[in-house]
């Protein structure tokens, strides 16, 4: 009786990389300019700076952002697929850096998520924020429990670094690496864990610090 292979299990995570890694830029930068144009332009603070020098500078900082999109994710993606690609090896799994790669941008995109929670809030319910409102919001996160005006500022970035999507973001790392490695969940979590977790936990304490 003839047999035949069994064909691979679809997954998002088997999606081109190319193709998901220009969908993932076109749509941030599509949210950021939304976020610039129609927020933080908006805001009283910024109309007041828009005819000074301050105002040139803050835009200057908004073209800075859209235009350095792909690089940063470059960067970043870079940097998270080789840690997690290092725990991957140092565990004995057989999943390479290419495919290391697509799962670290395939999971970057749960961050897209906050991003449209942040601009549906700011443009439906708090219509009027002043320009540090907003960039001290970040949706389920921490800094929920604190006063931004009155905490250190060294503790403001881990503050919102430390939210929901950011533990989703990890267990879509392991729904990727487990569908290229094949194996038993709980080894997967461990790698993840002293890859990546371990490396943006120490990367908060670093930052906390350092800050000036």
């Amino acid at each position: 009786m003839t047999t035949f292979p069994e064909p691979e299990t679809k997954s998002f995570f088997g999606t081109d990389k190319r193709l998901l890694f220009v969908l993932l830029c076109v749509t941030t930068l599509l949210l950021l300019y939304i976020k610039i144009a129609f927020i933080e332009n908006e805001t009283a603070a910024f109309e007041f700076l828009q005819d000074r020098p301050e105002g040139m500078i803050l835009r200057l900082i908004s073209g800075l952002k859209l235009f350095s999109v792909p690089i940063i994710y470059l960067w970043k993606f870079t940097v998270i697929a080789f840690v997690i690609w290092v725990g991957c090896f140092m565990f004995g799994y057989r999943v390479t850096y290419g495919q290391c790669w697509g799962v670290v941008i395939g999971a970057e995109y749960i961050f897209l998520v906050p991003e449209v929670l942040k601009i549906v809030w700011f443009m439906v319910f708090e219509t009027d924020p002043a320009y540090n409102d907003i960039g001290a919001f970040y949706p389920f996160s921490l800094m929920h429990f604190f006063d931004y005006y009155e905490i250190d500022k060294r503790w403001a970035y881990p503050l919102r670094a430390l939210n929901l999507f950011e533990v989703a973001y990890w267990f879509m790392l392991v729904e990727g690496i487990h569908h290229y490695a094949r194996k038993d969940k709980t080894y997967v979590w461990i790698i993840v864990a002293c890859s990546y977790i371990l490396l943006f936990v120490l990367w908060l304490g670093f930052y906390a610090v350092v800050y000036d």
